[in-house]
């Protein structure tokens, strides 16, 4: 599929969904509910409408419904505050002002007594008829910033991962509390002489951080084993089975990840490539303290179908 057609199917689609946000923006809207309407997966959507809008489903949606109480109060003036704040889906008056004031800075009652003149603009991105809508210029500008970064930072190529025997702890939570759990099976896997020069370790992302709430993220810090060992305690075994995957290679510092992942998604994307149901997972081929940047030589592993 060429990339123009794949930008323009996603473009409509993305398009759907917008138009779908601000048609019911008194509703509860739902990353599942959303994403269904404009046939992506959750995952998919999450992470394409991110790089392209520059902004998260979530943060779009409460900004709009800011930017539409805003107007209301505004221009209609014979409303109460709490009847503007149930129009645009807040349930109750204390996260509408907690929200209002965290995006202009006043609270709603300051800002109806203002004078119009003072927030005549008031929403960031409209076209004409007042409604956001993704242009091709805008799409292909930020995907090929996400593609010319890979393409500066990594090299990305299609490879199947043999199997892989996991020695591996799990862990539920932040995502920067990992570094505790390596340290447990570090420590194990010491004792067991299994740490040299060619040892590897793998993260294996089972949520997404861009959906999943930061303390419920579940997440796999292993060791990949070259030979059959006895596990104990709370070291289990995981086998990862043969997977076909987009690779990007990096050599890069911890405050990359994220934008490292964005732009292997976006490479994935105009690829027409589609994630499968195995979760991604990262390889690391050194030690970060150990280099002189403190950076990581590491493999993104995108699984795709």
């Amino acid at each position: 599929m060429k990339t123009s057609k794949i930008a323009k199917e996603n473009i409509a689609r993305l398009n759907v969904a917008i138009q779908f946000i601000e048609e019911n923006l008194d509703t509860k809207l739902t990353l599942t509910i959303i994403a269904e309407k404009a046939h992506f997966s959750p995952f998919h959507f999450h992470r394409l409408f991110s790089l392209v809008v520059e902004e998260t489903p979530n943060n779009f949606i409460i900004r709009k419904r800011i930017e539409s109480a805003a107007s209301s109060l505004l221009h209609q003036k014979e409303k109460t505050i709490t009847e503007v704040a149930e129009a645009v889906g807040f349930g109750n008056l204390s996260s509408f002002s907690k929200a209002f004031k965290k995006f202009y800075g006043i609270s709603p009652n300051q800002f109806k007594e203002e004078s119009p003149d003072k927030f005549s603009k008031i929403c960031k991105t409209e076209s004409k008829n007042g409604q956001v809508k993704i242009t091709f210029e805008q799409y292909i500008c930020n995907i090929n910033n996400a593609l010319n970064w890979l393409q500066m930072n990594a090299k990305t190529e299609i490879k199947k991962i043999p199997r892989l025997d996991l020695a591996y702890i799990s862990h539920k939570g932040k995502m920067e509390a990992i570094g505790s759990v390596y340290n447990k099976l570090v420590k194990w896997a010491t004792q067991k002489g299994l740490i040299n020069e060619e040892t590897r370790m793998l993260t294996i992302y089972h949520d997404s951080p861009k959906i999943t709430n930061p303390n419920n993220l579940r997440m796999s810090a292993c060791i990949i084993l070259n030979d059959p060992i006895e596990l104990d305690g709370e070291v289990s075994l995981k086998i990862l089975s043969p997977t076909k995957c987009i690779v990007s290679r990096f050599e890069i510092t911890p405050f990359q990840f994220q934008q490292a992942w964005e732009s292997s998604f976006a490479w994935m994307i105009e690829k027409g490539y589609k994630k499968s149901e195995t979760a991604p997972f990262e390889i690391y081929y050194n030690n970060a303290a150990e280099h002189p940047e403190n950076k990581f030589i590491v493999d993104l592993c995108i699984p795709i179908i």
